[in-house]
């Protein structure tokens, strides 16, 4: 069996370009972001034939899956993107340091991590509803940050795949069961 994993396609939502914003203005940002349509590209898909696509609900990965999976796309809530975490207030930070600050929550953010836990439950859920299914070649259409733990729990689950830290937009990655 083998599950190809897909980052939407790149979001048409620049970041912002001022000195600093303030932590209002990056949660406007990831509103807007969410809200901003896709940029189309192409998807290599290799010599698979995928038997089944399952998407993220919200609309880049929604766009994503229909313009690179002939078929039917089955739509699931559990493969959205990790919320970002909670920012209010007025403090001004240069972009990079805001991205820094929520990389940085992963860790050390008791409402990130547990959104990231309640991200692998759902990841699990995912998983384990499609191997019980028992189709042969499934693609799955999700998130830079979700992909991540979905990665580790398909090597956890006995799968081989490639290595990456962020998955770059709209590129396949295969997994295959060894089992």
């Amino acid at each position: 069996m083998k599950i190809g994993l897909v980052r939407h396609f790149k979001v048409a939502h620049e970041f912002p370009t001022a000195k600093s914003v303030t932590a209002d203005d990056m949660s406007q940002w990831f509103l807007d972001y969410d809200a901003a349509d896709i940029i189309f590209g192409t998807t290599l898909m290799g010599k698979e034939e995928w038997q089944a696509c399952y998407c993220s609900d919200m609309s880049r990965a929604v766009k994503t899956a229909e313009h690179i999976y002939p078929g039917t796309v089955q739509l699931k809530e559990e493969l959205r993107e990790i919320p970002s975490p909670l920012l209010k207030g007025k403090l001004k930070l240069p972009f990079i340091l805001w991205a820094i600050w929520i990389r940085c929550c992963s860790v050390m953010n008791k409402q990130t991590r547990a959104e990231i836990k309640h991200a692998k439950r759902r990841i699990n859920k995912v998983l384990d509803e499609i191997l019980a299914k028992g189709e042969r070649d499934v693609l799955i259409v999700s998130h830079a940050a979700l992909m991540v733990y979905m990665r580790k729990e398909l090597i956890r689950r006995g799968f081989g795949g490639p290595r990456f830290k962020i998955a770059s937009n709209g590129r396949l990655y295969v997994f295959e069961s060894f089992k």
